[in-house]
């Protein structure tokens, strides 16, 4: 058992190894500390990526073109910006893309209306000679890709209490600083072209923070100056969409289009009983009805038939056919119907006789 006189001495000791080891955040800076960097890092410029994670999928060819829409309206990103106070998704999003070579990505952001802006000063004489700004130079998004963050929580429960427990408040105010951060997102890839959803990919991450310093000395001085030990919330998100984003660029290297019977947009499938769509569907498989003249009617002995041929009214086609019975229709209109692209023979029945003589001579 653990003496009541020497927790407070060992729980000092604790907090004081934890600043001796930290001091040097008070007195230097680097650029480039890992301790900064998130799952997304490292640049791109045009196809090429240097210092990008390693994990990240790529593509050897783009797949096209690719504008970012953020729904700023939903309560995800009223909670991304206000509780966690984290900014926009979208520069996490756009290097990811470009890094992965899977996709030029295109401006449709804040940015555009300093493009209108350049183009207005050309517009209104005031750019010099050879500004290059003319029509017909922007290009299209093939793709919109849309962000979600479809859930995101911190347990600061369990270990802070269990060593509170044991080792009295300060202690529990340590042991307070574990954390565990959970992340799921969603990646969403319209045609924009068509509005058809071509793909969508979740992607999870979870981090641990142990954050000594930072449930010791609560949000004062301790805690900001040595800030880097209490992991952001916004690194495990940017995690969780570093998969979405390969999850995504895996299911669309083995892209295969959706198809419908009958092309997308025509009323699909699913019929609303008593609704034109079902009355659409009833007439489509049904046998089309259609009339023509039976123009030959031979007898062939070896085989034992009669081959007959009719000519559509229109005389745009002619379907031929054997049957070993006599039909008495020669030269009269007939009306019939096709199965699998051929003469039903017992649909045949006659409209008017003797139409050949009567009008095609």
């Amino acid at each position: 058992m653990i003496r009541k006189n020497l927790i407070f001495p060992l729980v000092f000791c604790t907090l004081c190894f934890c600043v001796i080891s930290l001091s040097g955040c008070l007195s230097s800076m680097s650029t480039g500390s890992s301790k900064a960097k998130t799952e997304a890092t490292g640049a791109a410029g045009g196809a090429t990526a240097q210092n990008a994670n390693q994990g990240l999928e790529s593509c050897d060819a783009s797949l096209g073109t690719m504008a970012i829409y953020e729904e700023d309206s939903e309560p995800w990103y009223r909670y991304l910006t206000q509780d966690l106070r984290l900014p926009s998704t979208i520069p996490v999003i756009r290097l990811l893309a470009q890094q992965s070579n899977c996709f030029v990505v295109v401006e449709r952001g804040r940015a555009m209306n300093q493009m209108m802006q350049e183009r207005a000063l050309t517009k209104s004489g005031e750019m010099r000679a050879g500004s290059n700004f003319g029509k017909g130079q922007m290009v299209a998004a093939d793709y919109t890709v849309s962000p979600s963050i479809t859930f995101s929580a911190k347990d600061t429960s369990g270990a802070g209490g269990v060593i509170g427990g044991l080792f009295g408040s300060v202690a529990g105010a340590v042991a307070g600083g574990f954390k565990t951060s959970d992340a799921s997102t969603v990646l969403t890839l319209i045609e924009n072209r068509s509005g058809v959803q071509l793909a969508a990919a979740e992607g999870s991450a979870r981090n641990t923070d142990f954050n000594l310093l930072g449930g010791a000395f609560g949000s004062g001085a301790g805690g900001a100056v040595c800030a880097y030990s209490n992991t952001p919330e916004g690194k495990v998100l940017v995690a969780a969409f570093t998969d979405s984003m390969n999850n995504l660029i895996r299911a669309l290297k083995s892209y295969k289009a959706q198809t419908v019977k009958g092309g997308l947009g025509t009323g699909g499938q699913l019929a609303v009983q008593g609704g034109v769509q079902e009355q659409q569907q009833v007439a489509a498989a049904a046998p089309a009805k259609l009339e023509g003249v039976m123009t030959e009617r031979v007898f062939n002995s070896a085989a034992q038939t009669y081959e007959y041929a009719i000519v559509l009214k229109d005389k745009s086609r002619t379907y031929r056919f054997n049957s070993p019975r006599k039909i008495m229709y020669k030269n009269d209109l007939v009306e019939f119907s096709l199965v699998d692209g051929k003469v039903d023979e017992g649909s045949i029945k006659r409209l008017e006789a003797r139409y050949l003589q009567k009008y095609w001579q």
